[in-house]
C-alpha cells in the first residue's frame, strides 16, 4: 500500500456497490479500503473526483460519510512459490491461513499474505552474474511440490545485465536473491513478484492451433477435441454432469498445471471440490493431484462482486505457469455465476440493459476471459513455449441453450461440448450429445493425430458421426413402427451405431481401467468398431439373419474392450478382431455355403 493514499468518503450505498466522493487522483481499476472495517474493493467507474467501487465483502454496516482510501495500485495477485496445493478466495486470501485466524467463517475486511512469507525454500541459481537478461527468463528454480520446479524469472518489463545473484540457499519469498542494472537503476528481485489481474502477461508470439490436449475421454479427444491453448465451453443444466466432467478433464489432461476456479457456485459443490482433489491421485506419477493445482473457491453465497475477480486472478495464475514453460489446464465452474454478478453489479450502476437484463458488455467480458488462452512463445532470451487451455463451464436456466450467456460463449469458444439431461437421465456419461456438439479444432489436430496414432483417425471419426447421424434420422421411423418393421441393413445400422454410443461413447469416471482411455486405445477400438460395422453389412447383404448377429459371441468382446486394461489391450485386440472375423465369416458360409 502506498503512502500518500487518496482519501474520500461515502455518497451512496447500493449493495456490493458504493460511491466515494473526494478521490482526486484515483485511477480505474484502483484497489481501495472501504470504512472502519478496511474492505477490499476495486474502483469501476471514476467521473471528476467521484468514484464507483465494487466491494468484495459484505456491505452490511456501511454508512454514508465512512472513509474510503486508495492504494493507487491495481487489483494484483502475489506469485511465487507456494501457490501450489493452496485454497484461495476470489481476491486470493488464503483460506486455510484465514480459517486459523477466524474460525468456520470469513470475517470482514481479513487480511492475509497469498503467499507464506515466513517459509523459506530452496533456491537454485541457473543464470550467472553478467548475464543479459530480460522479463521472463530464468535466474533460478524452487522445488515447489514433487511434481512442479518453480521456475524463478525476471518480472516482464525488465531489461539489463544481472549484476548479483545469490548463492544456492534458502530463502523466503520476500528476501532479495539478485539485483539487475538497467540503463536506469538497480533493481532488487525477490522469489516473489506481483501482477495486475486485469492485465494479460505478455507473449512474444501467439501460435496456430496445432497439438490435442489430449484428455482420455473418448467424447472429447476423438470426437469433439481441443487444442492445447484452446478454448471450450461445457453448458449443461442441473444434473447433467459438468462438475465430473471438469474433475475428469483436470485430472486426466495432459497439462502439467491445474487452475481449478468454482466461480459461484453452490457452496456444497465447491465443498466437494475442495475435500475431494485433495485425496485425487495425480494418475502418472502416483502423488497427490493438489502438488500440481491451484484451487480458486468462490462460492454463490459469497459477496458477487467477487465472482469477478476469481477468474481473473485465476487466469493470471494460470499465465504465470504458463510463463515458465508448463502446459496449464484452466477450469471454470460457472461462467454463468460470473455473469450474474455482472448482471447485479449492472443494476446497481443502473445501465441501460441488454437481453434477459445482462449488461450490454457481456460479450466483451467474456471474450476478454477466453482470449487469454493460448499457446505461444514465451519472452525472454532463450526460446521457449507454454500454454493455457480454458474449460468454462455454464449453467443456462432450465438447459436452455438459447439464453444470452450460453450464445455469447458459443461465438468465443472453439469447442462445445453440449451436455444432454436426457442422456443424464439414461445414465450416458459423459452425457455429451454427439449431435449439438462441434470442434473447430478437428482439422488443427488432424496431422498429430495422423502422424502419432492412426493416419485414419478422422476418416473413422467422420465414419461413426455418420452412423449416428443416420441412427438419429431412422429413430423416428423405430418410434412409429418398432425396430423389428426395419430392412435388416437399416437394422444393422442401428446395431453399428448402438455399439459406437454405448461401448464407445460412454465412458465410466469411477472404473479403474476405463475413467482413462489412451489416443492409441480409442483409435483401436473405433477402428474395430468401424470394420464391425462394415463386416455386418455385408453379412446382412448375403441374407445372414440379423438375430444370429447380435448374438454373436464376440459382440460381447467388442463392448468390453474398453475395460482390457491399457497396457494388455493392443494384444487382446488383435485377437478379438480375428475371431470377429472368424465369426462372421462363419454366418456368411452357413447361409452360401459354395
Amino acid at each position: 500500500m502506498t503512502k500518500d493514499k487518496q482519501q474520500g468518503r461515502i455518497i451512496r450505498i447500493s449493495g456490493p456497490v458504493i460511491e466515494a466522493d473526494g478521490m482526486h487522483g484515483a485511477k480505474m481499476y484502483d484497489v481501495v479500503r472501504v470504512g472502519k472495517e478496511n474492505l477490499i474493493g476495486e474502483i469501476i467507474r471514476l467521473h471528476h473526483d467521484r468514484a464507483t467501487i465494487q466491494v468484495y465483502e459484505d456491505t452490511n454496516g456501511l454508512e454514508p460519510g465512512g472513509i474510503v482510501h486508495s492504494t493507487g495500485l491495481p487489483l494484483s495477485v502475489e506469485l511465487g512459490p507456494g501457490l501450489l496445493k493452496n485454497i484461495y478466495d476470489g481476491i486470493q486470501r488464503p483460506l486455510p491461513t484465514i480459517f486459523e485466524q477466524t474460525g468456520d467463517f470469513i470475517e470482514r475486511g481479513v487480511e492475509a499474505d497469498a503467499l507464506d512469507v515466513k517459509k523459506k525454500w530452496h533456491f537454485t541459481p541457473t543464470a550467472k552474474k553478467k548475464d543479459e537478461v530480460e522479463g521472463g527468463d530464468i535466474i533460478g528454480t524452487v522445488e515447489e511440490t514433487s511434481l512442479i520446479t518453480h521456475k524463478i524469472m525476471i518480472p516482464p518489463g525488465i531489461k539489463g545485465t544481472l549484476i548479483s545473484l545469490y548463492d544456492e540457499g534458502d530463502y523466503t519469498v520476500t528476501e532479495d536473491i539478485a539485483f539487475v542494472k538497467t540503463t536506469e537503476k538497480e533493481i532488487p528481485l525477490q522469489m516473489r513478484q506481483r501482477w495486475p489481474v486485469r492485465k494479460a502477461r505478455p507473449v512474444k508470439e501467439k501460435y496456430d492451433p496445432s497439438l490435442p490436449l489430449i484428455t482420455g475421454q473418448r467424447v472429447i479427444d476423438t470426437f469433439f477435441p481441443i487444442a492445447k491453448g484452446g478454448t471450450a465451453a461445457i453448458p449443461g443444466g442441473f444434473g447433467t454432469g459438468k462438475t465430473i466432467t471438469l474433475h475428469q478433464l483436470a485430472k486426466w489432461s495432459d497439462s502439467q498445471v491445474v487452475i481449478y476456479i468454482g466461480c459461484g457456485e453452490r457452496g456444497n459443490e465447491m465443498t466437494d471440490v475442495l475435500r475431494e482433489f485433495p485425496k485425487l491421485v495425480d494418475p502418472r506419477s502416483g502423488e497427490s493431484l493438489m502438488d500440481r493445482t491451484v484451487l480458486i473457491a468462490n462460492t454463490s453465497n459469497m459477496p458477487v462482486a467477487a465472482r469477478d475477480a476469481s477468474v481473473y486472478t485465476g487466469i493470471t495464475i494460470a499465465e504465470y505457469y504458463r510463463d515458465m514453460g508448463y502446459d496449464v489446464a484452466l477450469m471454470a465452474d460457472s461462467t454463468s455465476r460470473l455473469a450474474e454478478a455482472m448482471r447485479e453489479i449492472s443494476g446497481r450502476l443502473e445501465e441501460m440493459p441488454g437481453e434477459e437484463g445482462y449488461p450490454a458488455y457481456l460479450a466483451s467480458r467474456l471474450a476478454e476471459f477466453y482470449e487469454r488462452a493460448g499457446r505461444v512463445r514465451l519472452k525472454g532470451t532463450k526460446e521457449k513455449e507454454g500454454s493455457v487451455s480454458v474449460m468454462g463451464a455454464v449453467s443456462p436456466p432450465g438447459g436452455d441453450f438459447s439464453e444470452p450467456v450460453a450464445q455469447n460463449t458459443l461465438r468465443i469458444v472453439k469447442v462445445f461440448w453440449a451436455l444432454d439431461a436426457d442422456l443424464a437421465d439414461r445414465r450416458h456419461f459423459p452425457s455429451i450429445n454427439w449431435l449439438k456438439s462441434y470442434s473447430l479444432y478437428l482439422d488443427s489436430v488432424r496431422d498429430w493425430w495422423s502422424k502419432q496414432i492412426g493416419e485414419e483417425w478422422l476418416q473413422l471419426r467422420n465414419k461413426a458421426m455418420a452412423l449416428l447421424q443416420k441412427e438419429s434420422e431412422l429413430q423416428e421411423i423405430v418410434k412409429l413402427v418398432g425396430p423389428d418393421a426395419l430392412p435388416p441393413k437399416e437394422r444393422a445400422l442401428l446395431e453399428s451405431a448402438r455399439m459406437i454410443r454405448e461401448d464407445f461413447l460412454q465412458q465410466s469416471a469411477f472404473h479403474e481401467v476405463d475413467t482413462y482411455c489412451p489416443g492409441k486405445k480409442q483409435y483401436e477400438m473405433l477402428r474395430i468398431m468401424s470394420k464391425y460395422a462394415e463386416r455386418i453389412q455385408e453379412a446382412v447383404e448375403k441374407h445372414v439373419q440379423i438375430s444370429n448377429i447380435i448374438i454373436m459371441k464376440t459382440r460381447e468382446r467388442l463392448a468390453r474392450m474398453k475395460t482390457i486394461p491399457n497396457e494388455e489391450f493392443e494384444k487382446r485386440f488383435h485377437t478379438i478382431e480375428k475371431d470377429m472375423d472368424d465369426e462372421i465369416d462363419a454366418l456368411i458360409k452357413e447361409v452360401s455355403p459354395q
